[in-house]
């Protein structure tokens, strides 16, 4: 069989040859703007002192879900992390993983939303998204590594290209889900189309967009050693130092350092009702 096996592997390297010299200038600039952004809010969470970070993040925890007991472990979680030392490197994390959780947002919602209302669109993105979510995340990094170059953006575009499949899912999920009488209400009131999306369909599917984004971020954060691995800074970088040395205290640290802002995200974006 080997004598009859399909050139697929070269034909794949030809085109991202061919992309790379047909668009590099594009690539470059993409590159410099994504990690002029992810630096840039870095640098701003960092400027903020770590107690004045805690305090807010706190309050905006008891703003949002009224629950005491959630403020007390957002506050343990943050002074933790600040002790093992970790800080700085949680703020490149949070940073990274936010903006790949909005780029994730602003692209997959309107797919979704595409997708609800014509279901040929769906079906011809499902096994892509099979695909994106199946296919395993270091495969990602070499084509992105080839485009993009050593850094932060590699990892970026690899978390999206794994964690977008989240709201697509979901947000097609939730918006299908409407139950056809509340649309038909709608249109019987002379509601326009966007006006049906915004006020009814949108708001009844706003648990099922509100878990995408949640997935989302989880899954942005299992991507966290994977993209240091491609020079992207955070707390993926000290567990990627651990495995090389086998420092188990160290590899402990950071690990747990990576749980306590995965729940406390978690936490935090879910739907305040679903909070106890």
């Amino acid at each position: 069989m080997e004598n009859y096996k399909l050139p697929l592997g070269e034909y794949i390297e030809f085109f991202f040859d061919w992309l790379v010299d047909v668009a590099a200038g594009f690539f470059d600039a993409m590159s410099v703007s994504l990690e002029w952004l992810i630096t840039s809010s870095t640098d701003v969470l960092l400027w903020l002192p770590p107690a004045l970070f805690i305090v807010f993040l706190g309050g905006f925890a008891l703003w949002l879900h009224r629950s005491w007991s959630l403020l007390v472990f957002v506050v343990i979680s943050m002074l933790l992390i600040w002790n093992l030392g970790y800080w700085q490197e949680m703020m490149q994390t949070l940073s990274l993983v936010l903006y790949a959780t909005l780029l994730c947002v602003l692209l997959g919602l309107p797919i979704g939303i595409y997708a609800a209302h014509h279901p040929w669109m769906y079906t011809i993105l499902r096994p892509i998204l099979d695909l994106m979510q199946t296919v395993p995340p270091f495969v990602y990094l070499i084509p992105t590594l080839t485009l993009f170059g050593l850094g932060v953006v590699p990892g970026l575009i690899s978390t999206i290209i794994f964690a977008i499949a989240a709201p697509v899912r979901l947000t097609y999920l939730g918006i299908s889900e409407v139950p056809k009488e509340m649309v038909e209400a709608g249109q019987s009131f002379g509601a326009t189309r966007s006006q049906i999306l915004w006020r009814i369909e949108l708001p009844a599917a706003a648990s099922n967009i509100a878990a995408g984004i949640t997935q989302c971020i989880m899954l942005s954060l299992s991507m966290v050693v994977i993209a240091a691995l491609v020079g992207a800074d955070g707390l993926g970088k000290p567990v990627v130092r651990a495995l090389n040395t086998v420092d188990i205290a160290s590899g402990f640290e950071a690990g747990l350092a990576i749980v306590l802002l995965a729940i406390v995200l978690d936490r935090l974006f879910k739907q305040p009702e679903t909070v106890k």
